[in-house]
């Protein structure tokens, strides 16, 4: 979140926020919507909060939950009203007094329109719950916590952008004709991600280019498999894609693990994220990641794929 002018403190409590992430621990802000229930959400996303502009361009013939845009710094940027994306109360923005949280996602800057933020606080992903059954297999909800005695809700924003602003997974034509001169039938990768779109899209890049592929929802049961593999001897993965942000054990914590254990040190591992800062990049790679794929770009996803095949071959 933007601060106006660095100091020693600030840069202290900006190291101590980045070390959460090799403790499998996270910050999140809390917000209200218009239901009066509590949201988190990565501080590491958030740019910066502001009060909701009054000046909005609307844009012809958008999803009712985009607002329009709204300028942020001299750019233009969309507003989308998480309540109303929700299927709840719109926020009454142009009444009320309400904020904007400007987040970036995979190198692309949304604002998110909420009631009210409401304060920092501090979890580990041991303590974060992937909430199971029929009933949220297809909602936005991804994960729940709780504060004290209150609960938060932590939204799937991958696939409210996904449905509301749409995202491309279609990988181009080069590199399909490339994957074509490749015996990419005789690799297998492993992927995990808790969102249901990214994990969408991840199958659609691998699927255009003819790759095997074995998906995961959480990392806990991505290293029980791999970790099974390695007792019986036998090790079908050739590379491994993963998320940071995910529940129990998050995509840093996963990573070291891997890493830890011998038959797994040099699988190419890539760490895939909506988190797309330089300090996460720096993180991936001191935790023995090889690469970092900013989310939602089909052609890195391919593109990093092929050539490790190539560099096989």
């Amino acid at each position: 979140m933007r601060v106006s002018k660095p100091d020693d403190n600030f840069m202290a409590d900006v190291n101590k926020r980045a070390n959460l992430a090799f403790s499998n621990e996270m910050e999140m802000l809390t917000f209200v919507l218009t239901d009066g229930q509590l949201y988190g959400l990565n501080v590491f996303k958030i740019i910066e909060i502001i009060e909701c502009p009054k000046t909005i361009t609307r844009i012809p013939q958008s999803h009712p939950a985009i607002k329009g845009t709204i300028d942020f710094r001299g750019h233009a940027i969309n507003l989308l009203d998480l309540s109303e994306a929700l299927g709840l109360e719109p926020v009454a923005y142009l009444t009320n007094l309400s904020y904007v949280l400007v987040c970036e996602y995979s190198t692309s800057i949304q604002g998110f329109l909420v009631s009210e933020p409401d304060r920092l606080i501090q979890k580990s992903w041991n303590d974060v719950i992937r909430p199971d059954g029929a009933l949220y297999g297809g909602s936005y909800l991804t994960a729940i916590t709780y504060d004290n005695d209150r609960t938060v809700q932590i939204l799937d924003v991958e696939k409210i952008l996904g449905d509301i602003v749409g995202i491309e997974d279609v990988i181009s034509q080069d590199l399909a004709q490339r994957a074509k001169k490749l015996r990419i039938e005789n690799f297998h990768v492993l992927a995990v991600d808790d969102s249901t779109a990214a994990r969408q899209l991840m199958a659609s890049a691998f699927n255009q280019l003819g790759l095997r592929h074995t998906m995961f929802d959480s990392a806990d049961k991505a290293l029980a498999e791999l970790e099974r593999c390695v007792a019986s001897g036998e090790i079908p993965y050739n590379i491994i894609f993963s998320d940071i942000e995910m529940p129990v054990m998050d995509g840093f914590t996963f990573t070291r693990k891997v890493r830890q254990i011998p038959k797994l040190a040099n699988i190419y591992l890539a760490l895939h994220s909506s988190l797309s800062n330089r300090s996460n990049q720096e993180k991936a790679e001191q935790m023995g990641a090889n690469a970092f794929i900013p989310k939602f770009q089909p052609n890195k996803i391919a593109t990093a794929i092929l050539e490790q095949i190539e560099n096989a071959a």
